[in-house]
């Protein structure tokens, strides 16, 4: 049996199909996100890749900011829900997530079965989003997939006091005037994300296993500044960026199941 997850994000759409609710089949991740052709390409790309028809798929569920305009979707779950569901697939151990994503950021509890006990959530300032990251790698004119990298290089990391995303990238434009180095100035975005989503997450207690998850849980530079501010190591599977996406189409399934009892 085939489910289908989508997640429908503010800068980005995964898909991933599951097979018997167990094994991942033609992950696929579009750079175009809620109001745009993304999920439809996304969808789209799954299907070829996996060589699946859409008839085939027995239960889709859409998860995100773009659930509930999902055409394809036969049913909308929350993205907490889905998240806790994916990173337990991918990572049981863990009991915290955080999760970091185009327009906010969360860090969730986990129960040893994987269930949602609690949650933290910044949805109403970008700063410490992956919407933060792309204005401050535009305004240092580097790549944002070399953000991280970058950072790992700096040996003294600039202080951004700011956590405003407007006033922090005028305190970054000052920095860059004073000739201060690229990868220290990195350094202190990461440095500045880091504490803002960690204070939050430590609202929640201190963590016995620490995941990260979605697109931001790929910068290098911000899991090191994250794991320095949590006090802990923290795991991220390469597929964190679909763990929405996962989670939803391991819910389809359980759906499925659960009607046939």
């Amino acid at each position: 049996m085939y489910t289908l997850g989508i997640d429908i994000g503010s800068g980005s759409s995964k898909t991933v199909i599951l097979e018997d609710g167990k094994k991942i089949i033609a992950p696929v991740v579009v750079p175009l996100g809620t109001g745009t052709v993304g999920p439809e390409k996304a969808l789209a790309e799954t299907l070829r890749e996996s060589g699946i028809s859409k008839d085939q798929i027995a239960y889709t569920v859409a998860t995100g900011y773009g659930r509930l305009i999902c055409p394809d979707a036969d049913g909308q779950i929350s993205e907490l829900s889905c998240h806790a569901k994916g990173i337990h697939f991918l990572i049981p151990e863990a009991d915290r997530v955080v999760d970091i994503g185009g327009q906010d950021a969360k860090a969730l509890a986990l129960s040893p079965q994987g269930k949602l006990t609690a949650f933290q959530m910044n949805d109403k300032c970008a700063a410490g989003t992956g919407r933060f990251l792309e204005v401050m790698a535009r305004v240092l004119n580097v790549p944002i997939e070399e953000l991280g990298p970058l950072s790992e290089t700096s040996r003294h990391p600039a202080v951004i006091s700011n956590t405003c995303t407007v006033f922090a990238e005028s305190e970054v434009i000052s920095q860059l005037s004073a000739q201060v180095p690229l990868a220290d100035i990195a350094a202190g975005i990461h440095n500045s994300v880091a504490k803002r989503v960690a204070g939050m997450a430590l609202r929640l207690g201190r963590p016995g296993c620490m995941a990260m998850s979605g697109g931001v849980a790929l910068n290098s530079g911000v899991v090191k500044a994250m794991e320095h501010e949590m006090g802990c190591p923290i795991l991220v599977d390469p597929l964190c960026q679909l763990a929405g996406a996962i989670g939803a189409a391991l819910l389809a399934y359980e759906k499925i199941v659960k009607a046939g009892e």
